[in-house]
């Protein structure tokens, strides 16, 4: 059986976590969406979102790269909210059985007025 590679990356909200006036952080969070959409213009992100957790683990975000883990923890960490301080990351091999999971071509928004049409 063949098999197809991907990492799966975790974004999660630091504990100490500096906290930022709202201009800061709205700020912050689109320079991070837009990080975030250049990774996949670039080929390198397949698919990324945040996550909704109700448990105190920080869980924010859920992104598959095509890339090793090692890459995509430096591609992760090149994050405006990253380097901030606001998020950590996790990157984890995914290996799947070849052709079982297709991604179609799309387009992530660069910022929170583009993502809720404003």
């Amino acid at each position: 059986m063949n098999f197809d590679s991907y990492t799966v990356a975790l974004l999660i909200r630091r504990p100490d976590a500096p906290s930022l006036p709202q201009g800061e952080a709205d700020a912050l969070q689109d320079a991070h969406m837009a990080h975030t959409a250049d990774l996949h213009e670039k080929g390198h992100l397949l698919v990324a979102g945040p996550v909704s957790s109700d448990d105190q683990s920080g869980l924010c975000g859920f992104s598959i790269l095509n890339v090793d883990p090692e890459r995509a923890r430096a591609l992760k960490e090149d994050d405006p909210a990253v380097r901030a301080g606001i998020y950590r990351i996790e990157a984890y091999p995914w290996i799947l059985p070849a052709g079982i999971l297709h991604f179609t071509p799309g387009r992530l928004p660069r910022s929170m007025a583009e993502a809720f049409g404003r």
